[in-house]
């Protein structure tokens, strides 16, 4: 007989009486109940934003690396780093000896598993500002000028919109050719076919004889303001940056097949250290940045980024909760006598125990809410603001809410349980 009333009982607690009493009592108390739901609302809204701008970053690292070439190994003199003042860089790689065009060369004969090798040298070990322009007198915004091989096209997995690459050809007759990003066609050539025409270079006159496909930004900065010449020319124009104590030379290798990076590290780092001269007991005197590593420690920071808001997150969650408790606490008390009046006309502690726990659990769930909304509102303008790929996956969403309904039944456990365990006659009596 018992077992049979109690499935009914349970049921008649949770009927729509009790959410009527819950709701009206928060209604009642519309500015006492939002103050203390904000805490919750901070909570999940911080979480649901992290989450939406940890996925956008790992998406928008992700697709540049891969859009850099799958597999890409690059050799260098510097250690990889992110940011930070040149001063930093340990006397001990400062002291290394640069890469040198031989030993590209060495790589591209005997590395027989690298399907490119790229040798490169760019404007950034130097802090010279070089002026690109074209015969109107219209200058591009600072672009990044590099001296690259045919090579580079199949090492970085950049092809063109437009025109051709640099063949053996521009290289050994140092031919004042370049190719733009889409930056610096939108600058120099805006309403023109830049193929054919002239940028000058520090006031050298380049003919323009391809155009980059566009790529977007990267890493903060857009890969579409860059402008190639052959290498040669770069370093009879630059002859600062080849003879400088920079990361003058970067030599970028990708495999023949990309299952195969490690046998390829392996075997160049081999021939590098045969050319250089290194005994089997010395460290490589040379840097080697893989797209795998380098996009393995950027999922590490965002990942140590996302802990520690969530850590912040949960300290407001949990005074949220702390919050929902007192204010449940202080209802109890302030309804003492509707307690013993709903006892005495025949409710149970289980219709007590669930009006006040599905007042609470409503709380933190109207908080959560607010928090989704304001939390995909904050990734929402931030993906329209600044073109960044914010997102919240749908599992946030509903972490978010279930996070919030938990703290709800957990912390209004006890003002419930309080409430159900009034004796009737002394809640009458109250005053």
């Amino acid at each position: 007989m018992s077992a049979g009333r109690r499935p009914s009982a349970l049921f008649r607690s949770l009927g729509p009486e009790t959410f009527r009493f819950a709701f009206r009592s928060i209604r009642s108390q519309k500015l006492r109940s939002f103050l203390t739901l904000l805490g919750i609302l901070a909570g999940v809204a911080t979480v649901i934003a992290m989450v939406s701008f940890v996925a956008g970053f790992n998406e928008a690292i992700t697709g540049a690396f891969a859009s850099s070439g799958v597999g890409l190994v690059q050799f260098q003199k510097f250690e990889p780093r992110f940011g930070g003042p040149p001063e930093l860089i340990p006397d001990e790689q400062k002291h290394r000896r640069n890469l040198t065009l031989e030993d590209a060369a060495a790589l591209k004969r005997l590395a027989t598993l690298a399907a490119a090798v790229s040798p490169e040298r760019d404007l950034l070990s130097v802090s010279t500002a070089v002026p690109v322009k074209n015969r109107q007198g219209a200058e591009a915004n600072g672009p990044a000028i590099l001296g690259v091989t045919p090579d580079y096209s199949r090492a970085n997995n950049r092809s063109l919109d437009d025109g051709r690459f640099f063949t053996p050809s521009d290289l050994s007759f140092e031919t004042r050719t370049c190719i733009i990003g889409a930056d610096l066609v939108k600058s120099l050539f805006p309403s023109r076919d830049p193929v054919g025409r002239e940028v000058l270079i520090q006031g050298v006159a380049f003919r323009v004889i391809g155009v980059l496909e566009k790529r977007g930004s990267q890493f903060g900065g857009s890969a579409d303001s860059l402008l190639l010449i052959p290498l040669t020319v770069f370093d009879t124009l630059f002859p600062q940056v080849k003879d400088g104590n920079g990361d003058t030379l970067h030599i970028a290798t990708v495999p023949r097949d990309p299952r195969r990076v490690q046998e390829l590290i392996d075997q160049e780092v081999a021939v590098l250290r045969q050319r250089r001269g290194l005994k089997a007991h010395q460290d490589n005197d040379f840097a080697i940045f893989t797209s795998e590593e380098s996009l393995q420690t950027f999922r590490q920071i965002t990942a140590s980024i996302a802990a520690a808001m969530i850590f912040i997150a949960a300290i407001a969650l949990l005074v949220g909760g702390v919050g929902i408790m007192n204010i449940m606490l202080v209802n109890v008390t302030e309804r003492t006598r509707e307690i013993g009046v709903r006892k005495a006309l025949g409710a149970t502690r289980k219709d007590i125990a669930a009006q006040f726990l599905v007042e609470a659990v409503a709380l933190t769930a109207l908080g959560g809410t607010l928090g989704i909304a304001c939390g995909l509102g904050v990734a929402m303008a931030v993906r329209l603001v600044f073109d960044f790929p914010a997102a919240a996956p749908l599992w946030s969403i509903a972490l978010g809410f279930g996070i919030s309904t938990a703290i709800g039944l957990g912390f209004g456990l006890w003002p419930a349980v309080k409430a159900a365990r009034q004796d009737p006659i002394e809640a009458l009596r109250y005053e």
